[in-house]
């Protein structure tokens, strides 16, 4: 299988931990981590050809996945403080 990139452990790696726990007890941030990693899955797919949509979908699915990223953060940020 070839790597995925932009999951989230890599985006935040200083937050693994508090993501990890996160995931576990606040039921909006699980759905948010796993909706992103299905948008991201989806990107990549589009991305390597495996499975082609349409440039106007790719940056569609692009836009989605900043969006997801952009409320993990500041849910994140929120929590480290």
């Amino acid at each position: 299988m070839s790597h995925t990139p932009h999951e989230l452990a890599e985006e935040f790696p200083h937050a693994a931990e508090l993501m990890h726990k996160l995931k576990l007890e606040d039921a909006h941030f699980a759905r948010l981590a796993e909706e992103y990693h299905e948008v991201n899955r989806a990107v990549h797919r589009a991305e390597t050809l495996v499975a082609p949509v349409s440039e106007e979908h790719e940056q569609k699915l692009r836009r989605k996945r900043m969006v997801l990223k952009d409320e993990i953060a500041a849910i994140l940020a929120r929590s480290e403080a």
